[in-house]
């Protein structure tokens, strides 16, 4: 088995070997969190699977770099993804706005990055308690995954790096409104020296995406993994992929942002001039940035995949500038950005049809399989 270097190979791994398998995973850790006893804790761990399937979907396509190890790479991946979008909605939904409590609950992410660390009570500093060791089970399988990987020594100092940026950015963008910007500049200025010329926003756009770390599990799998290969994929993937991908995230929320009044890293620009502009030099940078990486083709496919499946959301569509912007983005982009385009709309198109009657009896056999491991 090979990594894909084409558009079509890439997307029929992707239909064929990756979906299954995420939605398997998913059901999973659904009907776990069905389980939980406490009704807003259960809400949210819900709510994060129902409304984020694409979060996994989408990064669980890293997993195919693991070759024949992507079960495993797909299992840490939704995991973990799993973790970061339950905690995002533990924190949305956030009354008290309390840093301390943001840190206790993210100390599950880290925890989740390495062997041997004994889960906690992340709940310490709020009301909601039981989840039935729901997110201690997440914890744990995650490092299950990571103690067979032979290299897990040689990436787990930039796991934790990539771990430290996303938790510092979630706890100051939940907390109180008045205080956000102040302590988003203040990180970025703590990291500034280190980092490429760009703005707070922008770093930390950089800091919200998990890719680096399901880029650097996935390869870790593989017998021909290389050690030097660790600070090679951190360097490939932190930031300008990872920026790449929330920038586009945030870029397309907008208008539902704006009504929520709601953070946004998009809304810090100039004018639309100097956003687009922005767009191009991080794609630009992206796409330099798989130079050193091994199998390069498959990281700007990466690349043009995350431009097609974002600008052919919906949400697109109903926002006059961004639609106006994204036709220019793609354009840019090329003709591989416009085949994801157009799987991403086909796909979106798809997914009502899927046969839940297939995917329960995936689950049930699982959970037959797994009952007493996690």
């Amino acid at each position: 088995m090979s990594v894909p270097s084409h558009p079509f190979t890439l997307m029929n791994q992707v239909y064929r070997k990756v979906m299954p398998n995420v939605h398997r995973e998913l059901f999973f850790w659904k009907d776990l969190a069905s389980a939980i006893p406490n009704v807003e804790l259960r809400k949210q761990a819900l709510a994060s699977i129902e409304h984020k399937t694409f979060h996994c979907e989408g990064g669980s396509i890293l997993g195919l770099l693991s070759l024949d190890r992507k079960e495993e790479a797909i299992k840490f991946i939704v995991a973990y993804q799993t973790i970061s979008d339950y905690l995002d909605n533990l924190c949305d939904r956030s009354t008290s706005l309390d840093p301390v409590d943001f840190a206790a609950l993210h100390e599950s992410m880290k925890d989740a990055l390495t062997v041997g660390a004994e889960p906690k009570n992340y709940y310490r500093y709020r009301e909601d308690q039981n989840d039935n060791e729901y997110l201690h089970k997440l914890v744990k399988t995650c490092q299950e995954v990571l103690a067979n990987i032979e290299y897990y020594e040689a990436i787990k100092p930039y796991l934790i790096e990539l771990c430290q940026y996303y938790c510092e950015l979630q706890i100051h963008k939940h907390v109180c409104v008045e205080e956000r910007v102040e302590r988003l500049e203040n990180m970025f200025h703590q990291y500034k020296n280190s980092l490429p010329e760009m703005e707070w926003y922008e770093f930390s756009a950089c800091s919200g995406s998990t890719l680096g770390i399901f880029c650097l599990v996935s390869y870790a799998m593989r017998s021909d993994f290389k050690k030097e290969y660790a600070k090679i994929i951190r360097e490939g993937y932190f930031p300008y992929i990872q920026g790449l991908h929330i920038l586009l995230d945030y870029f397309i929320d907008q208008d539902e942002d704006r009504e929520g009044g709601d953070l946004n890293f998009c809304f810090y620009y100039d004018n639309e001039k100097q956003l687009f502009e922005r767009l191009i030099h991080f794609l630009k940078e992206a796409d330099k940035h798989t130079n050193k990486l091994p199998d390069q083709k498959f990281h700007k496919l990466i690349n043009r995949g995350l431009l097609g499946v974002y600008l052919s959301d919906v949400k697109v569509n109903k926002q006059r500038n961004v639609q106006k912007l994204s036709k220019k983005l793609m354009k840019y982009a090329g003709s591989i950005s416009y085949f994801f385009y157009w799987n991403g709309r086909a796909y979106r198109g798809l997914q009502n049809f899927i046969p839940t009657s297939l995917i329960k009896a995936l689950l049930n056999n699982r959970v037959k399989n797994e009952k007493n491991v996690v």
